[in-house]
């Protein structure tokens, strides 16, 4: 199954780990001597020098030989000697700190796996995923088969995505009050009881769907504190952003193959024989995170934020939105896929618009996510850090372009190579998972992810009704071109305020102010 939050984004962040600090070699490596009087040069804990004497200079702690004269052996660093070129550590353990080596990140997603952890977090996240995927699927048919009413069949549906803004803003508190490790087993066990209630021949249809909603509402809260814990387990660097990027392409794989799973399935097995799979990944999940990750203690006291767990939540929600940049980036990730999704709501009628075969509705649903994971796969490997973060505000400005195709009502080629491209435009996400976690303060960090992943799944399936209630009144293509001409308006606002919030931009700008005055005034 299914990711803090903010103070102003110029106040003081506290570090997760001690790894994020440079190894003691470099800073301390002493600095050429300096044939003239250079007084500015000179190390500002020795003391002044008076004279120039013509005998060697006194050597200092840690400073490397210069001439091939004999001398004392250098103090032991207490780090590994670093090559010529600076620190190179070996690959991280179980738990790095923020600070991730150059290496580690130019071996791309392979240092992901070689931590620990995070495979258990991993495989975590692939069962339960698959698992729900399939709930979802034959808690579908079973509702159907039991009202024979398609409108209650549609609504469980419906059910999955409305409940997260209320978990997401009322529980969001639960992912820093509380030890992450024990937050994800407690939401997983819970969902685990929830599916398992499901399997009673005597439920109601009206407690099936009461079911569904109080997964739906734990769904957010076990997101976003896993999310947030990622940078515990892997650090704030490229690590992290790697990680996230592999559990979103496992999130859109999932979508394609647990879909054909749950058929298959279903072609052997009862709906709530089906749905027991998904008891089963729920348990798995929680015994992998219980016994595959270490216990770290909880981001925030109960003080925090009010004291209870709801002023917490709604404090935190505050904060998180009440800040300029990290409401900016915010609204960056939700805005873009609010419009993207319009052709995947209305694909079923486009695709008989057209006169296309059946098989054509599969392609127009599969085509997008198909593009995101290879564009992502791409991005993540190929690219090196600072090039993704480059990429961000361009990207996202020019994702909803391709979807203009469908103005001139595209056959079923061209719309596929449309949706493959807009689906590629998600790649922007990789760089912005940087920007988000650099402008969130670590001890609100789980709120502001559990915010972020309830208002990501709200503003999707607000997408789809808005689509769905356009098409009652224009033809579909219209639809689906105009909301990428909104999007891409909207998005290009919200680009020029993330400029804008940047504190590099905002600190170059100031540095530059400060000289000008200097100049000024002599």
């Amino acid at each position: 199954m299914p990711t803090d939050s903010p103070a102003p984004a110029d106040s003081p962040r506290t570090p997760s780990a001690p790894a994020a600090q440079a190894p003691a070699p470099f800073p301390e490596r002493a600095p050429l001597p300096d044939p003239g009087p250079g007084p500015t040069l000179r190390d500002p804990g020795a003391p002044a020098a008076v004279a120039r004497p013509p005998v060697p200079p006194q050597p200092q702690p840690h400073a490397p030989a210069l001439l091939p004269a004999p001398a004392p052996a250098p103090a032991p660093a207490p780090a590994a000697a670093p090559g010529p070129a600076g620190p190179d550590p070996g690959p991280a353990g179980p738990d790095p700190g923020p600070g991730t080596p150059a290496p580690l990140t130019r071996r791309g997603y392979r240092a992901v796996f070689a931590v620990a952890e995070f495979r258990a977090v991993f495989a975590a996240h692939l069962l339960s995923l698959l698992g729900v995927v399939v709930s979802e699927l034959a808690l579908t048919v079973l509702v159907y088969d039991l009202t024979g009413s398609p409108l209650l069949s549609a609504l469980t549906f419906a059910l999955g995505l409305l409940p997260y803004i209320v978990g997401g803003t009322l529980l969001a508190g639960v992912a820093d009050r509380y030890p992450a490790r024990r937050v994800l087993v407690v939401c997983d066990l819970l969902c685990a009881v929830c599916v398992a209630v499901m399997l009673v021949p005597a439920t109601p249809v009206a407690g099936l769907l009461a079911l569904r909603c109080l997964v739906a509402a734990i769904a957010p809260v076990f997101t976003g504190t896993r999310m947030a814990a990622l940078t515990d387990i892997l650090g704030e660097g490229d690590l992290y952003v790697l990680g996230r990027s592999l559990l979103r392409i496992v999130s859109q794989s999932a979508m394609l193959i647990g879909f054909g799973a749950g058929g298959l399935l279903l072609t052997v097995l009862s709906p709530r024989g089906a749905i027991t799979v998904t008891v089963a990944t729920f348990l798995c999940s929680a015994a992998l995170l219980r016994f595959g990750t270490r216990d770290r203690p909880a981001r925030a006291t109960r003080g925090d934020g009010g004291g209870t767990l709801l002023a917490e939540s709604l404090s935190g929600a505050r904060l998180i939105l009440g800040d300029r940049r990290v409401r900016a980036l915010m609204l960056l990730f939700w805005v873009p896929p609010t419009f993207v999704v319009a052709p995947e709501a209305l694909a079923a009628p486009y695709a008989d618009a057209i006169g296309a075969p059946p098989a054509a509705l599969g392609l127009l649903l599969c085509a997008m996510a198909v593009g995101h994971i290879g564009a992502e796969l791409f991005v993540g490997s190929a690219l090196s850090p600072r090039d993704r973060s480059r990429i961000v505000l361009p990207v996202a400005a020019a994702g909803l372009l391709p979807l203009l195709v469908y103005a001139v009502r595209p056959g079923l080629p061209l719309a596929l190579a449309a949706l493959a491209l807009a689906g590629a435009g998600a790649a922007y996400v990789i760089g912005l998972d940087q920007w988000f976690v650099d402008a969130v303060p670590r001890e609100l960090r789980g709120r502001a992810m559990t915010l972020l992943t309830a208002g990501l799944m709200t503003v999707q399936g607000l997408g789809m009704a808005l689509a769905g209630l356009a098409a009652e009144f224009f033809p579909v293509h219209q639809v689906v071109a105009g909301s990428g001409i909104v999007g891409t308006v909207c998005t290009l606002l919200l680009v020029a305020e993330a400029r804008r919030t940047d504190p590099r931009r905002r600190s170059c700008t100031e540095g530059r102010d400060g000289a000008d005055r200097h100049v000024t005034s002599r």
